[in-house]
């Protein structure tokens, strides 16, 4: 009896999957779906630490159409809100729409989705933290912010495992007409030491290189996330240091 070869496995001359792009590897994981399988299942196979800029790109993407849905906005124009997070080659503008169009048309809804991703990165809250930002991002790209995006990111930030403070302080530095506590975007409390405080914002600095960005999980077309983070956390700590001068 003859063999067949197992699904899904590479040609031997196909080129290594790290020097194919991201959308090519969004296009494989895409590909190995089981005919029927809705698009939350992709986060059930990309599993190993070279597939998580992959699931993470997806991820943004997914979660942005469901809420693109749940404002109702569902306009072909929603897919351009994610250059705020990632550079897609025009080439490469289809696949995007793809996996948007897919996660709009799933019957599952969008608390599947970030449950399966809050198990996927269960052991990287920075990773979780990086990509609530990148919804954040798609949000406030069209000028506004609307009620219904803050009770979708409220509730997707709840199932990620990140408190009130945590969810304040994230919003607090990419909503520019949200109220801005500097101690909530440093995730701090007003009574913590000085120098915790100082520890905190300079943690919140290093994470925010994009070396420790790629190492994470975040593909290299959305380390951009880290412009906005530095800007609002270092504008918090000015702001403490202001009020001890």
């Amino acid at each position: 009896m003859s063999q067949t070869s197992p699904p899904n496995r590479p040609s031997p001359n196909a080129p290594p999957r790290e020097s194919l792009s991201l959308w090519s590897r969004i296009a494989d994981a895409l590909a190995a779906l089981a005919k029927g399988e809705g698009l939350a299942a992709v986060f059930d196979i990309l599993r190993g630490p070279r597939e998580r800029s992959v699931a993470f790109a997806i991820a943004v993407i997914a979660l942005g159409a469901k809420m693109a849905k749940a404002d109702g906005l569902v306009t072909r124009a929603e897919v351009m809100a994610f250059r705020e997070v990632f550079h897609i080659p025009p080439e490469e503008e289809a696949q995007a729409a793809r996996v948007f169009d897919l996660a709009r048309q799933d019957v599952a809804g969008f608390d599947t989705y970030a449950r399966r991703i809050a198990r996927m990165f269960e052991d990287a809250s920075e990773t979780l933290s990086d990509l609530l930002e990148g919804l954040f991002h798609i949000a406030v790209a069209d000028g506004g912010y609307h009620p219904s995006e803050d009770a979708f990111l409220r509730e997707v930030a709840t199932i990620f495992g990140f408190d009130e403070r945590a969810f304040r302080g994230i919003r607090g530095r990419f909503v520019p007409e949200a109220e801005r506590d500097p101690y909530d975007v440093l995730g701090v409390a007003p009574d913590t030491p000085r120098d915790e405080i100082r520890a905190a914002w300079r943690r919140l600095v290093r994470e925010s290189h994009p070396d420790r960005m790629i190492a994470r999980g975040v593909p290299e077309e959305a380390v951009k996330l880290a412009e906005k983070r530095l800007v609002a956390v270092n504008r918090a700590w000015e702001e403490i240091e202001g009020r001890a001068a």
